[in-house]
């Protein structure tokens, strides 16, 4: 673990900073034919992800409507958060406005498996809601290859949202996406988050020999900086924490964001440019000098994280994309266990759903 010596400050500014560097200046023109056609190639990701949400949904209000429904305040924030999810997943789609009211159950006995591995019937029971979330966000990694960039972006939200509900409501089983893509397993950054299903980024076994795109080798960049930051970061965190569990827990977080720092590093190398290195100083988002505080500053890690990982998904393709939303969902799982609050697409501010949120001044 590192010592508070070891340099002066961390600059969480830089977190923050980093996504919007990746955002390019609008076309004043409107979008070009690739872009319509792109988008046109969602409508069908859209329409999926739609009746997968409407089922979720479905679910829930059957849940609540049932005797005695326990976790009732729980589970009708989550619902909200869902609904939010069917609002953001329908645009563009025609006749898909989100529902006014609690959602007709439609489809087949709950429990049945559809084609992406989601049940085609409402869930009656929490259990099976929990499981429906898992699934379900198992579901949108299937579709981030096809996605346009941006939804590519949203369903990696949706999916790093639907693990926190899965585990919110008991079901630690891990999400994965597809075979082919997911990425290797390396150090988890805690026992609960790791149950939960969040895999550290590891990218390809061997590093890619020809060079990158250049949006894509600027994201990485940007995650390698924030990774730098969020190492020493944890070397604070751990260093304000007494012995015991919490300490232990930076402990494991601090190895994880190593194993990311390390693999964007690789990525890197493979695609011939040269990886950014740590800053020589840092400056910290917010005074840190107990463990209260030391808390915060790991969710704050976090939570700047899921927007950084969130422009990685949209810059990125194929296992890049697949190894940045793993990376999304492990951040949005850490903050959630350091307390952190979080909209209901981590990554994704309300505002204009741009990482863009600002951080704590000094």
């Amino acid at each position: 673990m590192l010592s508070l010596t070891r340099r002066s400050l961390l600059l969480l500014g830089a977190l923050s900073s980093a996504p919007l560097l990746l955002c390019g200046c609008t076309d004043e023109d409107g979008p070009t034919e690739a872009e319509r056609k792109k988008a046109d190639a969602d409508l069908p990701l859209r329409s999926r992800a739609v009746a997968d949400t409407d089922r979720l949904l479905a679910g829930y209000d059957a849940v609540l409507a049932g005797p005695g429904a326990a976790q009732a305040d729980r589970l009708r924030a989550l619902r909200a958060e869902v609904a939010e999810h069917r609002t953001a997943l329908a645009t563009g789609l025609a006749g898909s406005a989100a529902p006014t009211g609690p959602t007709a159950p439609t489809g087949a006995p709950s429990g049945t498996p559809g084609a992406q591995g989601t049940p085609t019937g409402p869930a009656t029971s929490v259990v099976e809601l929990a499981a429906a979330e898992r699934t379900t966000a198992g579901a949108r990694l299937a579709d981030l290859t096809a996605a346009s960039p941006e939804l590519a972006k949203l369903l990696a939200a949706v999916s790093a949202a639907g693990a926190l509900h899965a585990a919110a409501l008991g079901n630690t089983t891990p999400v994965t996406g597809p075979p082919a893509a997911t990425p290797s397993a390396s150090p988890s950054p805690s026992a609960s988050a790791s149950a939960a299903g969040s895999a550290a980024p590891t990218g390809p076994a061997s590093p890619t020999a020809a060079p990158r795109p250049a949006a894509e080798t600027a994201a990485l960049q940007s995650a390698l900086s924030a990774e730098h930051a969020a190492v020493y970061g944890y070397g604070v965190v751990g260093a304000r924490q007494p012995a015991g569990p919490q300490r232990a827990e930076a402990q494991v977080c601090y190895l994880a964001h190593q194993a990311g720092r390390d693999a964007w590093h690789r990525l890197l190398l493979g695609g011939g440019a040269t990886p950014a290195a740590a800053a020589p100083g840092y400056q910290l988002p917010f005074p840190v000098t107990d463990p209260a505080t030391a808390k915060q500053l790991a969710a704050h890690i976090e939570v700047q994280l899921t927007g950084v990982y969130a422009a990685l998904v949209a810059a990125g393709s194929g296992e890049l994309r697949q190894s940045a939303a793993a990376a999304l969902r492990e951040s949005a799982l850490r903050a959630r266990q350091w307390g952190a609050e979080q909209s209901a697409l981590p990554g994704l501010p309300a505002a204009d759903r741009a990482p863009t949120s600002p951080s704590p001044s000094a």
